[in-house]
């Protein structure tokens, strides 16, 4: 099965936005050797103008641009797609991770880092962009493709969210967060298990997690503050509460 999905990705194409010529020589070598497409940017403004143009399958974004920082580029990318995104940066604290998260970074790589590493980040990334992608193909059209739950409807083919009259702007990530608790209403699920079930990771850095019920709440609830949807259970992790009939 990996070997099928490691066949769809070839040819796949990836941006690698960095102002360090050297650093885009060695990560374009070694993509390509892969058997991705590689296109360049050099600056912010490059890197948004050819994310329009080009349609790139994934971005390699440097965090420190001239013109914009990492983290304004990808906000601005999140406005209008989903395409993945892997952040490298020399930046290692927990704020600056959680900045990166909050833009929508789906992955990050700190500096130094090996090139090899780079080019499995970008498969890895790829692949399960690919896997939900299918997975919506799949079940687009069949009964299962809509969960309802009082006022909130989910359209699993269509990949939109309304809660009443109120149509929801979700990223690929809330959404698929959304989706996994609400075919699995009133089980308390933790962060580790959120982070195998929605990112599909082993292991990994759990405040993705935290920053990214967070950014749901912020549009699911009445009040982020006091989450009556998302609920926190304390000392082990979340439970989505279905919603009444009412909206």
């Amino acid at each position: 099965m990996a070997a099928d999905a490691d066949l769809l990705l070839d040819g796949r194409l990836v941006l690698l936005v960095d102002d360090d010529p050297t650093v885009l020589e060695v990560c374009r070598s070694y993509l390509e050797q892969a058997g991705f497409r590689v296109a360049e940017a050099a600056d912010a403004f490059a890197a948004l103008d050819r994310v329009e143009r080009d349609r790139p399958d994934l971005v390699v974004l440097d965090r420190m641009l001239p013109g914009l920082d990492g983290i304004e580029v990808c906000r601005r990318i999140r406005a209008s797609s989903a395409v993945p995104v892997i952040m490298l940066t020399a930046l290692g604290a927990e704020d600056d991770r959680i900045a990166g998260l909050e833009a929508g970074v789906d992955d990050y790589l700190a500096k130094p880092f090996s090139p090899r590493e780079l080019t499995l980040r970008v498969r890895t990334v790829l692949r399960r962009a690919l896997a939900v992608e299918t997975a919506g193909a799949a079940t687009a059209g069949s009964p299962s493709a809509v969960i309802e739950r009082g006022p909130l409807r989910i359209d699993v083919g269509a990949r939109t969210v309304d809660l009443g009259a109120r149509r929801l702007s979700l990223t690929q990530r809330e959404f698929e967060l959304l989706t996994f608790l609400a075919r699995r209403p009133g089980t308390v699920f933790s962060r580790e298990d959120l982070l195998a079930g929605v990112w599909g990771w082993s292991h990994g850095d759990l405040s993705t997690v935290t920053v990214h019920v967070r950014r749901l709440r912020e549009k699911i609830e009445t009040d982020a503050a006091d989450p009556r949807l998302l609920v926190t259970v304390w000392g082990y992790g979340y439970r989505f509460d279905p919603p009444e009939d009412a909206s």
